[in-house]
């Protein structure tokens, strides 16, 4: 059987990541599967060291956002930004072009992603998940990645597992597991995949706390899409609604949440609540 799920203790600063977060932005983008705009011309920004949720119905489009910026998905038109660089194009003899690999390789060192299912190598020990990408990636000696990644399993109340496999942990523990991964690789930007929806209800909230601190505790940029609506009242600065493809409304989420101006949002929210 499974161990259990662990409390996290309280966050050390030193294992989070430090100094200045870039904000992102979001220009006329457009993003389309076949015949269908998923994203039809969409702005939005997020300040440096801003916490924004993403809710509303599924086929909205907020996972695609995540998606163009992990670089998983190309976009159909606009422009991404992250702080003062786009991430999809270059600059080349005064002109913007589209971006080569190198370009794109040293953008995605600045965005982490904690998707839903975990997508640990289950053939590696946990250890070895946190420390693979900062040693192949960034360049760090092998004794420095260790150091790094005991730091986090400490931080994620998991400093016991570094010798395991993702097999042998809990669906919860598995999840502290790829968000020190993201951790690990020091990024800027933090972007959270509906990273509870997979776990059994009684291992969701040990998560969202863990979150909740890594969230005040850094100053990682964060943008999160989540059906928990308890999670993202807790965790946001600004709370987005959005409904195909575009933003219906934004505000702080006692406002969202509270006292939504627009009907379709009061619908959405009904409709998710009452579930």
């Amino acid at each position: 059987m499974p161990p259990t799920e662990k409390t996290a203790p309280e966050p050390p600063e030193k294992a989070l990541p430090t100094g200045h977060a870039p904000g992102l932005k979001f220009e006329k983008v457009v993003k389309r599967f076949g015949a269908n705009a998923v994203l039809r011309e969409l702005d939005f920004a997020v300040a440096p060291g801003e916490r924004v949720t993403l809710i509303g119905p599924s086929g909205s489009g907020k996972t695609t956002i995540l998606r163009l910026l992990m670089t998983l998905e190309r976009p159909d038109g606009g422009l991404i930004w992250i702080g003062d660089d786009t991430l999809w194009h270059m600059e080349r003899g005064g002109k913007r072009v589209a971006a080569n690999q190198r370009h794109l390789h040293e953008m995605r060192k600045q965005v982490g992603m904690v998707f839903q299912q975990f997508n640990l190598f289950p053939n590696m020990s946990v250890l070895r998940n946190l420390t693979e990408a900062p040693v192949r990636v960034l360049g760090l000696s092998r004794d420095e990645a260790v150091e790094r990644a005991k730091s986090l399993l400490d931080l994620v109340g998991l400093a016991d597992k570094a010798d395991a496999h993702p097999t042998r942990l809990s669906g919860g523990q598995q999840q502290r597991v790829a968000i020190a991964r993201a951790l690990a690789m020091q990024p800027k930007v933090l972007l959270l995949d509906e990273v509870t929806s997979a776990l059994d209800p009684e291992l969701v909230v040990g998560v969202q706390d863990l979150l909740r601190d890594i969230a005040r505790e850094s100053d990682l940029t964060l943008l999160c899409v989540t059906h928990e609506m308890r999670f993202a009242r807790d965790i946001s600065d600004r709370v987005l609604m959005f409904d195909q493809g575009q933003i219906v409304e934004q505000g702080p989420p006692d406002q969202i949440f509270n006292a939504p101006t627009e009907q379709r949002t009061r619908d959405f929210l009904q409709a998710v609540l009452a579930t």
